[in-house]
């Protein structure tokens, strides 16, 4: 499933990361934040008009809000992490 479609406050882990969806400098940003394969995820909050804007979501230890068509790249996976999907 899409970072977009978890529910929110699952834990879950990054399966897919579709790096050719996004720009070299979007995707090194998201790099930055800790945010590769297997990491760990929980979408925390939909922001804006009717929770259409920006998700805020907890990678790892860290809390960071990253825009819709970001989280739409990044496919998840909830369960164990050392499970393939």
């Amino acid at each position: 499933m899409r970072l977009t479609d978890l529910p929110l406050r699952q834990p879950a882990y990054v399966d897919i990361i579709d790096w050719d969806a996004l720009s070299l400098s979007d995707g090194q940003r998201l790099r930055e934040f800790g945010l590769c394969e297997g990491a760990s995820v929980e979408a925390l909050h939909h922001g804006g008009l009717l929770g259409r804007g920006p998700i805020a979501c907890k990678v790892g230890r860290m809390t960071i809000a990253m825009r819709r068509s970001h989280a739409a790249a990044i496919t998840v996976r909830t369960g164990p992490a050392d499970v393939a999907a």
